[in-house]
């Protein structure tokens, strides 16, 4: 048999092997380019009658599976940080037909979609509510750096920074080091995470921050996920987030952290553990929450202090607005306390 058609019998049999639904890894960094499904996908607000009650709050999420298709979770009370109980969230799916309408539905409910208009129908097909697409923003986005914070990047200055790179447009790209090391902090940053509508899970605009290199907050496009320990704001293998605030990929995202770090006696023993306190888009996910250990694949705990980590997992996350505050030890006990007592801002 000649090299030319067993290369040819080998390449059958790989595409053979290949299940029928596969479809090519693609990441999308801008709105313009990400194509017609990208547009329907979101959030979606408005009234809803379920169960026969009107809810003046309703809110729809909608996530792109890829070539058409899409699933979907309708929200009584609101969306995520807006009154949403997403524990009783409704689930359906479907895909955008010939004329461009996208009908989303299960056996109670049909969502039909067009122009940015979610309308619901009951089994009986009797419209019982209406939603509008919407994009929110954070309440702490484009926060400003206070004048006793460290920079580390703001769209053109890297000095702070090992291996950063930045994109034609200002952005900076994943997998970069901060050289500031890091004690007790507080930390802004903001985060866009890429449209992958082809790829799930953990495959899915992956990165994460990774203070003191020891212990990751996840960066994930977990829209519409469930909101767990390895999805956005979850603390990598320890703790989900007490709700999932993550926004549509490609919309801005804020991540505002308090950090005190783990103490050791004189002989290196632990005597305390590290507390973290978390708001993601403005909203308290973690508060006062003690690290037990580093997380995942993190670096030992240890007294010594070290840098910032924005891991590159090889999906196309970007940063900008990244600033700190170096706290002193009462200055971290005091906002450690007063945020487990208040729950929030």
């Amino acid at each position: 048999m000649s090299l030319s058609v067993r290369c040819l019998l080998v390449a059958l049999l790989i595409s053979w092997s290949l299940p029928a639904f596969a479809q090519e890894r693609v990441a999308f960094t801008s709105v313009d380019e990400a194509g017609v499904d990208y547009l329907v996908q979101g959030e979606y607000r408005g009234a809803v009658r379920l169960a026969g009650v009107l809810r003046s709050s309703s809110g729809l999420q909608v996530v792109s599976r890829g070539d058409g298709k899409f699933v979907a979770y309708l929200i009584p009370g609101g969306l995520a940080g807006q009154g949403g109980v997403l524990a009783d969230r409704i689930s359906l799916e479907g895909q955008t037909n010939e004329v461009g309408v996208t009908v989303l539905s299960n056996e109670s409910f049909v969502v039909m979609i067009e122009n940015g208009i979610a309308s619901v129908l009951n089994s009986d097909r009797r419209r019982i509510g209406k939603l509008r697409h919407i994009v929110r923003q954070s309440i702490t986005m484009g926060m400003p750096a206070p004048q006793e914070s460290v920079v580390l990047f703001d769209g053109e200055n890297t000095d702070n920074l090992i291996d950063a790179k930045v994109t034609d447009d200002g952005l900076l790209m994943e997998g970069v080091l901060t050289k500031e090391v890091v004690k007790d902090f507080r930390l802004h940053l903001e985060f866009k995470t890429p449209y992958m509508p082809n790829s799930l899970g953990q495959a899915r605009g992956n990165s994460g921050v990774y203070i003191q290199r020891r212990y990751e907050v996840q960066v994930l496009d977990s829209f519409g996920l469930e909101g767990v320990h390895n999805e956005c704001g979850g603390l990598y293998r320890q703790k989900p987030p007490a709700v999932n605030m993550a926004f549509p990929p490609l919309v801005w995202q804020t991540y505002d952290i308090h950090f005190r770090a783990a103490r050791f006696n004189d002989k290196a023993e632990k005597t305390e553990n590290a507390r973290i306190t978390v708001y993601h888009n403005g909203i308290v996910i973690h508060k006062g929450y003690e690290l037990t250990s580093k997380t995942g694949a993190g670096q030992p705990e240890a007294p010594t202090a070290m840098p910032i980590l924005l891991q590159n997992h090889s999906d196309p996350v970007r940063y900008r607005n990244i600033w700190l505050v170096h706290l002193d030890e009462s200055e971290a006990a005091v906002a450690q306390k007063s945020r487990k007592r208040s729950g929030g801002r």
